[in-house]
């Protein structure tokens, strides 16, 4: 991705959960309230990984129905751009480039867009939505309308899903983006009503519209931003949404794919809505619940 001259958001903080209390003392009320996103991210095998995390380093499951006693430190600092890894300025120029594109297209709406603040933060962090951790992988959290994200997983993204490249980096912010939009427009909170009365089944279909929609969302944004896209960012970013696809970490577990566990679509889906929203750059497009 052509980034050099692209300017950065000044939509930013840091925070730094080291030397605070770890896994334990305020995990308990704040992963309690975060136990909902992470199943809808990883399902139910996501929930016992973190449970069985806890009790391995001495943390009380039961805290999570508890209000759990002290809580992490965590500092959250706006240091100067230049103070930032050559990641986090990566990411900060891909989010200006998100703000820019989503300003025009709610201002061709007769809108005013309200940009997310992106939160870098090292293994723990804090969230309006409770306890944030690296295992987590990115998310964004509606109750503050902030995206969390330790860049460690970019790493990941490149050793363990063979996606290297800028454009996945992209990609994965723009998918996060996605959600605000869906946040700010109440299409999420349309989701989350029809789920509270659906099956376990039916709920996971339906998060995987959501997540499918921030696919093609993130799509509307390399379409709307074309300047940014060099040779390969194309199949850089086929490559990373199949590697997320649902499908294929189930098979790459050593797993049977059940469809009525994903929560995110198949690698097929991530592809097919990513390139949907490539092509057309209108999110009028990117009607999954329609499809």
């Amino acid at each position: 991705m052509r980034l050099d001259d692209e300017q950065e958001s000044s939509h930013y903080e840091v925070q730094d959960g080291r030397g605070g209390g770890g896994l334990g003392g305020g995990l308990g009320g704040g992963l309690g309230m975060l136990l909902p996103l992470i199943g809808s991210r990883f399902g139910c095998g996501g929930i016992a990984v973190v449970l069985i995390i806890m009790v391995v380093m001495g943390v009380n499951p039961l805290s999570l129905i508890g209000g759990g006693g002290g809580g992490q430190q965590v500092q959250t600092q706006k240091p100067a751009s230049g103070q930032l890894t050559d990641v986090q300025r990566t990411s900060l120029k891909v989010l200006g480039s998100t703000e820019r594109r989503w300003t025009d297209i709610f201002k061709a709406e007769g809108q005013q867009y309200p940009a997310p603040t992106l939160v870098f933060y090292s293994q723990n962090g804090r969230s309006g939505c409770g306890a944030a951790q690296s295992a987590m992988g990115p998310f964004y959290c509606p109750a503050d309308q902030r995206i969390y994200l330790d860049t460690d997983f970019f790493k990941e993204m490149e050793t363990r899903f063979n996606a290297p490249g800028d454009f996945p980096i992209g990609y994965i912010i723009a998918h996060e983006v996605g959600h605000h939009i869906q946040t700010i427009t109440g299409q999420a909170d349309k989701i989350r009503k029809a789920q509270q009365s659906a099956s376990e089944a039916e709920g996971n279909a339906l998060q995987v519209q959501m997540e499918l929609q921030a696919d093609c969302y993130a799509g509307v944004w390399a379409a709307r931003d074309t300047n940014l896209m060099e040779p390969g960012d194309l199949e850089e970013g086929m490559r990373a949404a199949e590697a997320i696809g649902d499908d294929t970490l189930q098979r790459e577990a050593g797993r049977r794919p059940v469809p009525d566990s994903f929560t995110h679509g198949t690698s097929a889906q991530r592809m097919q809505w990513l390139r949907k929203g490539l092509n057309s750059g209108d999110p009028a497009q990117c009607d999954t619940g329609a499809a």
